[in-house]
């Protein structure tokens, strides 16, 4: 059906058309018609199915992938700035996490850990790699350390759940606070193979520094895919 005629610029009536069809008709992952069906279905030129698209994809609702075409993205996970495990924030929002363990050793910690966790040079701490899934679905990729005195049974104990609630429980080292930040980067190459976006794509990268009192406790990086995590914040006078 032709678009009509009005004051609203046919490439925002069009963009309006396709979220509704992304949101109701269609599925995540699913592929949206072709840029020469929406011209005949709409009675549009190429310029604006692609500029409707292109709006959709920089909302984040639509995923173009090169030689395969346009698909619905992802729902994300609505994120706020609060003190939570992983575990604890995707359960919060009706979804199951899971955790698959890439790494887990006792071992000497970078430099960057070294200080954060107020260690001596060349000292060693546990160091945790794990990818983090909710529903099944790759969300992040944690590359922790953990201070050996405080949390040296790390390794004895089943990691794919939340290390947070285990260092409450059974070390006593209940994360009370916590030093973060968070920039955009490309995807390095072995984030992008777990995650599954590929090289160079663009992620949400967190470090940060938890303690318990003014222990420091862990010091992590994550690294997040942006298509699938998003933060919220509310921001007053």
């Amino acid at each position: 059906m032709p678009l009509v005629n009005s004051q609203v610029p046919k490439h925002e009536q069009l963009r309006s058309i396709i979220l509704r069809l992304a949101k109701d008709d269609l599925m995540p992952g699913e592929r949206l018609p072709s840029e020469r069906t929406l011209m005949e279905d709409f009675g549009v030129s190429r310029i604006t199915v692609r500029a409707a698209i292109g709006r959709l994809v920089a909302e984040g609702h639509l995923i173009r992938v090169a030689g395969k075409g346009t698909f619905v993205a992802d729902a994300t996970v609505q994120s706020t700035l609060h003190l939570a495990s992983f575990t604890q924030e995707m359960e919060a929002q009706g979804l199951t996490p899971s955790t698959v363990v890439l790494v887990a050793e006792r071992t000497t910690a970078p430099p960057e850990s070294v200080r954060a966790l107020g260690l001596a040079a060349g000292a060693e701490a546990i160091h945790l790699r794990r990818l983090r899934l909710a529903d099944g679905r790759p969300v992040s990729v944690d590359d922790a350390w953990y201070n050996a005195e405080h949390a040296g049974g790390l390794l004895e104990i089943d990691l794919s759940g939340s290390v947070y609630a285990a260092l409450a429980t059974r070390f006593g080292c209940q994360i009370d606070r916590a030093r973060q930040t968070v920039r955009a980067e490309g995807a390095p190459a072995d984030v992008g193979v777990l995650l599954g976006t590929g090289t160079g794509a663009p992620v949400l990268v967190f470090d940060r520094t938890s303690s318990s009192g003014e222990r420091a406790i862990e010091h992590t990086r994550s690294w997040y895919r942006s298509d699938r995590y998003a933060l919220g914040m509310e921001v007053r006078l």
